[in-house]
């Protein structure tokens, strides 16, 4: 089974590994901003989600934690503190967001009088309605921040699946995904009735559904090998988000 989900994550990426975790240690500074960005593209969720949850920090201070965290906490030092012999990154991250946590603010205040800004922006408000519907939940923190993570990282992916459907021209294939994978309720549409909606044939609808689902796995794994420590991190988190344990 294992061999074959190594064989999946084989055909799914080149050869050459694409670490953010390697160009943030390297010297370029492009390279590091570049890499910063990948990295809070895939962890302000789960970040903002923990800091809510579990520490109970009103959301203007969780979002101040959150652009701080990613502003200045992931420096070249921190992460030369990581090793993945011993831990995931998310693993890892969580501590660091803990320990400034634990800081009741005085850290984001001194940070604020240095300035700084977040690699990428965050979309706050739109993060905040999810976590606060989930605000009445009890769980550990590990699995808090595992379910807030793979929210994340579905989040980071289809919006790069939507970026990469308008470059292609194949914005519809991305409409079909929504409506029919990620839509909400009982009433999802069934194929005929897409057909029918958009003018195109059911056979149609089939294709471009599975041209997207496909894409969206590979979006996916490549979000999680810029953001794993080692290829066997990178298949163990593959397995957590994807469950790609067969063919």
């Amino acid at each position: 089974m294992a061999g074959n989900a190594d064989e999946q994550l084989a055909r799914g990426f080149p050869a050459t590994r694409h670490s953010a975790l390697a160009a943030i240690r390297a010297g370029d500074a492009e390279e590091r901003r570049r890499a910063l960005s990948a990295l809070a593209t895939a962890y302000w969720r789960p970040v903002y989600g923990y800091l809510r949850l579990h520490w109970r920090k009103p959301h203007d201070e969780a979002a101040d934690l959150t652009q701080d965290f990613f502003a200045h906490a992931l420096e070249k030092d921190l992460l030369a503190r990581f090793d993945p012999a011993r831990a995931r990154l998310r693993t890892f991250l969580r501590a660091c967001v803990d320990r400034v946590a634990a800081e009741d603010g005085r850290a984001a205040r001194r940070l604020k009088r240095g300035g700084g800004a977040a690699p990428v922006g965050f979309d706050f408000q739109d993060a905040r309605a999810a976590i606060e519907s989930a605000a009445g939940a009890a769980e550990a923190p590990d699995v808090l921040f595992e379910r807030e993570w793979a929210r994340g990282m579905f989040a980071a992916g289809l919006e790069r699946l939507r970026e990469l459907c308008a470059r292609e021209g194949k914005s519809q294939h991305f409409g079909l995904l929504e409506q029919y994978d990620l839509g909400t309720g009982t009433d999802r549409p069934s194929y005929a009735d897409l057909a029918q909606k958009l003018g195109i044939a059911t056979t149609d609808v089939t294709n471009r559904l599975a041209w997207a689902r496909r894409k969206l796995r590979e979006v996916l794994l490549d979000l999680l090998r810029e953001c794993t420590g080692s290829e066997s991190e990178l298949r163990d988190e593959a397995r957590a988000l994807l469950g790609l344990d067969g063919p």
